[in-house]
């Protein structure tokens, strides 16, 4: 093991670093390839653009869709209020019925809010143990209303993977258009549009390797045809669906972040899953008292969230400084807010106040697991010796959760 460990980074939900491929061929297009690609006189716009082409054939590829199913847009935020949205505006008339979950990403559950607002009717299903939809629930929630199903892919906070292929086939049925928020499993487990049977998917490139500030929204073409009403409009790029100066460098980047998942994807999701196992079993063999939440087997390859009774998350993480993980709960100054994702997931509320989110990603280590892990141990008994109710719970004096 090496002596010596810095910074080490194990929250690769909240993003992920630049792999160096990727910037190897951004960086041509900010400085000699600057054309704007909607430039069509001349020999800079016509390269900027061939550039821009060749990355939505790259990105279209990982996901088995078409190329010109792929609209750029500034990352999945705007993906997927566009989806949302766009997609309720243009089938108002249709019906003015949607159904999402409960532990949606924040961009699409305030989106639905906000069209609540403004007189559509919005479901918000439950999910189970697991974090997990049921399909069966989608279906009994649809009326003749409905218009828009919009399921995550993968959890960001406890990595379930949710059986989206079921949902699509439900929704196809039923004549109703399905979106997913895709952007923790795209680039880390098989994520073909066909396979999943969904319209609409939501992706970005900061989390599989590629930049910050690009994204997509694919949006079907045949059977059906998808119609979708613009949330920006000016010069009218990206099918006049996203109008805006196309970020050539970061599409670029993008589409090799996309190329290079296709290529290493397989390869990378075994590591990481070895990892993740070693990790779990390095924690669970030395502190008790812990709760794994998720999907024991449906999860995402780096994903393992764990909250350690009688530890408050943010104090162990401040005696981790050099260890960059996450909550996975929302922060104030004062207080520790409930994570809302476990919250729905039925977990009692001192552990969904607590727990601690493991992101492992491409460039870690065994020798960083081991790392980690024998800081947590360290750390995680320090804080429970100053904690009268673990002493007399470890004695058999009190019962736990």
């Amino acid at each position: 093991m090496e002596a010596i460990f810095q910074r080490i980074y194990m929250d690769h939900h909240a993003t992920t670093p630049l792999d160096p491929r990727v910037l190897e061929v951004m960086m041509p297009y900010f400085t000699n390839e600057f054309g704007n690609a909607s430039s069509n006189t001349h020999a800079f716009g016509w390269r900027a653009k061939e550039a821009v082409e060749l990355a939505r054939q790259q990105v279209a590829r990982l996901i088995g869709s078409s190329p010109e199913e792929i609209i750029f847009t500034n990352g999945a935020t705007e993906s997927d209020n566009l989806a949302i949205k766009g997609i309720a505006q243009q089938y108002r008339r249709k019906g003015n019925h949607l159904i999402t979950s409960q532990i949606e990403h924040s961009a699409i559950l305030e989106s639905c809010k906000m069209l609540e607002k403004d007189g559509f009717e919005v479901t918000f299903l439950p999910v189970d143990q697991y974090g997990m939809v049921d399909p069966q629930d989608v279906k009994e929630a649809i009326t003749d209303h409905t218009i828009l199903i919009s399921i995550i892919y993968a959890s960001n906070e406890v990595g379930t993977v949710n059986p989206l292929s079921d949902i699509g086939e439900i929704s196809l049925n039923h004549g109703v258009l399905f979106h997913s928020d895709a952007v923790q499993g795209i680039g880390k487990i098989e994520s073909n549009v066909d396979t999943l049977k969904v319209d609409l998917m939501s992706l970005t490139a900061h989390k599989m390797y590629g930049p910050k500030g690009i994204g997509a929204l694919h949006i079907r073409s045949k059977r059906p045809k998808i119609r979708i009403t613009p949330q920006n409009h000016g010069g009218g790029q990206e099918a006049k669906i996203r109008s805006g100066t196309l970020n050539v460098p970061s599409i670029v980047g993008f589409g090799k972040a996309c190329e290079i998942a296709q290529s290493e994807m397989a390869t990378e999701a075994k590591h990481l899953i070895y990892l993740r196992n070693q990790l779990r079993q390095r924690i669970s063999e030395n502190i008790d008292f812990t709760h794994v939440h998720g999907h024991p087997e449906k999860r995402l390859p780096g994903n393992l969230n764990i909250s350690f009774e009688f530890v408050e998350s943010l104090s162990l993480l401040e005696n981790l400084s050099d260890i960059a993980l996450s909550t996975g709960s929302a922060c104030s100054s004062s207080s520790i807010e409930a994570s809302r994702v476990l919250v729905a997931m039925g977990v009692e509320e001192e552990l969904a106040r607590s727990p601690i989110r493991f992101g492992l990603g491409r460039g870690n280590t065994l020798d960083q697991v081991n790392f980690v892990a024998a800081q947590l141990v360290e750390q995680v008994t320090k804080l429970r010796d100053l904690s009268s109710m673990y002493k007399m719970v470890s004695k058999g004096g009190y019962q736990t959760v």
